[in-house]
């Protein structure tokens, strides 16, 4: 009998520790995904350090929670071909993506960012709030 009671209190603890671990991960968040080729020209490489610099300046708990991610993916390699056709990609690209249980249910091409690549204030400013818009979306 004292066993079979050590056993319950055993499972009891591992059941509430996952219980507190499904609860802790996030049921909505925001990817940020950065899309390039192979070729990578100086502009190329600039937008995706702007765009990883403005979000891990600017979103320091959201990234650390699991809310938001920032995944630079080379839509070149094998198994990264999909995303052209997903987001109708046709250049280097700043995609955000809502994703709510486990599916993208919105996303957002931030297409200025071709028009502020010279200006790194201002590119980090428009993706700051452009971020910011969707993770109110993650509530």
């Amino acid at each position: 009998m004292k066993r079979i009671i050590q056993v319950l209190a055993v499972v009891a603890v591992i059941s509430a520790g996952s219980f507190a671990f499904a609860q802790s991960s996030p049921q909505a968040k925001v990817v940020a995904y950065y899309f390039h080729g192979a070729f990578r020209c100086v502009t190329c490489a600039n937008m995706e350090r702007y765009s990883r610099e403005a979000i891990e300046a600017n979103f320091k708990d959201a990234l650390a929670s699991g809310k938001l991610e920032f995944k630079a993916v080379n839509v070149e390699d094998r198994g990264n071909e999909h995303f052209v056709d997903d987001y109708k990609l046709y250049t280097k690209s700043l995609i955000l993506s809502l994703v709510k249980d486990g599916k993208e249910v919105k996303s957002k091409n931030l297409d200025k960012i071709w028009e502020l690549a010279r200006n790194k204030q201002k590119f980090v400013e428009y993706v700051t709030a452009e971020v910011n818009a969707l993770m109110k979306d993650t509530q």
